[in-house]
């Protein structure tokens, strides 16, 4: 099989006849790289027959269109979570926290009430919703019009979540924990996103191993969209996300970003989510979580560039910022409106 990786060139360096990576305004394709589990096989141009994938411009979801990466909030009512754990687990603090991240640029807010980080203890049901969908509720009642997900592995949870007013279901187990959550999710209609990960998260981060991890997460999100597809759910509804830190080791997770731009091979919205991880502190020496705010800025910054549609993050004010420059810097000077 050959896994086709796009080169890019920012909008501003490319020629009039090179075309935007999927309806993305900073990004176009110059080249594509076939790679192959035997190896690359050298650049070629890009054929518009063979290659359409990559610059067919995905349907908007939630009245977000692809022209620029999304930033979807963190918003953890869990007191256990890796790096924001008890924060915002009492309600009014989650309302207001979520509200300052609308203020700070937010597209998505993320609501999760049960922590995946490594060795996390399953949270029963009826505590995950009761954690998510009354909060949900209680944005919803305030105001907040933005798209809200709902991370969460279980089906009850995403259908009290979707009653509650969620738009998006955030299943890290890509329907493989939960075999209701395709009915859920395709009779409710919603979008959801389908992640890659070795294992639970008790046993995920025991020596992980891949064959190669690029193509075997590759193979393994493709079969999770077609499970999706039998579920009812249609693929134009489904975001796809590595999972860097699922089951991964250092190498693991670089591999994966460094070669991100595959899975635009697959046809689907990608969403990334490295925020304040473990590897991140493990290159930069920095153990507390919270301090990876520059770490973690550099790893959104290099996913947009490979043209993820989603990055999900804790910091939204700062990655706001440094999307909107890293923009502005790709764009031609007259897509500007300088002179």
């Amino acid at each position: 099989m050959i896994y086709p990786l796009p080169h890019l060139l920012p909008a501003f360096l490319a020629t009039s006849d090179l075309l935007p990576l999927r309806g993305q305004d900073a990004l176009r394709v110059s080249a594509i790289e076939p790679l192959t589990r035997a190896g690359p096989q050298g650049l070629r141009a890009f054929d518009p027959a063979a290659d359409g994938v990559l610059t067919a411009t995905p349907a908007p979801l939630c009245g977000m269109d692809w022209t620029r990466p999304r930033i979807m909030g963190i918003l953890n009512v869990t007191p256990d979570s890796f790096s924001d754990g008890g924060q915002f687990a009492a309600q009014d603090a989650a309302r207001v926290h979520a509200a300052a991240m609308v203020a700070a640029g937010a597209d998505i807010l993320d609501v999760g009430g049960e922590s995946t980080r490594p060795g996390a203890v399953e949270v029963p049901v009826a505590e995950e919703i009761a954690r998510t969908a009354p909060l949900i509720r209680a944005l919803r009642a305030d105001g907040v019009t933005l798209p809200i997900s709902i991370d969460t592995r279980k089906a009850a949870v995403a259908a009290a979540a979707i009653k509650a007013g969620a738009d998006i279901v955030n299943d890290v187990s890509a329907l493989t924990w939960d075999r209701d959550m395709g009915r859920v999710v395709a009779e409710a209609d919603v979008p959801i996103c389908l992640m890659h990960a070795q294992g639970t998260p008790q046993t995920m981060q025991v020596n992980p191993q891949y064959s190669d991890v690029r193509f075997d997460v590759y193979d393994w999100l493709a079969d999770a969209l077609a499970r999706a597809q039998q579920a009812g759910i249609t693929a134009g509804r489904v975001i796809l996300d590595p999972g860097i830190g699922f089951g991964k080791t250092l190498a693991h997770n670089l591999a994966l970003i460094q070669h991100l731009g595959m899975l635009h091979g697959l046809g689907c919205v990608i969403l990334f989510g490295a925020s304040r991880k473990r590897f991140i502190g493990t290159l930069s020496k920095t153990d507390e979580a919270q301090a990876r705010l520059a770490g973690s800025l550099a790893v959104a910054l290099q996913a947009a560039g490979a043209g993820a549609q989603i990055l999900r993050v804790h910091d939204v004010e700062e990655t706001r910022q440094a999307l909107q420059v890293w923009q502005a810097l790709h764009n031609k000077a007259e897509e500007r409106g300088q002179e």
